[in-house]
């Protein structure tokens, strides 16, 4: 019998921009990338719904998200660990940047 490779799990850094749902938060992820023919390097950012089982995370947090099973229709990420805190005023500087 052949033994079980560990499956390689996909994780992304990015701050939490919204909590209004139990369980859930959004995260912005930030990414470089750079031109396959223009070599300029391009800035990107998705957002992602991400389960928190322990309901610990506040807006304005650096998470680490990693990828997991569907949990709900758009769920498809949970919440591995909190990075940073965030600050009383982060909340306001959040709505700026995403708009």
């Amino acid at each position: 019998m052949e033994a079980k490779q560990k499956k390689r799990v996909t994780t992304k850094v990015g701050t939490v921009v919204a909590k209004k749902s139990a369980k859930t938060v959004k995260v912005l992820v930030k990414t470089l990338e750079k031109h396959p023919l223009y070599k300029k390097t391009i800035r990107t950012k998705k957002v992602f719904l991400a389960h928190d089982e322990l309901d610990r995370c506040q807006v304005g947090d650096v998470v680490r998200i990693a990828e997991s099973r569907p949990i709900s229709k758009l769920k498809r990420w949970r919440v591995a660990e909190i990075v940073d805190l965030a600050s009383k005023d982060i909340e306001s500087e959040i709505k700026d940047e995403l708009t």
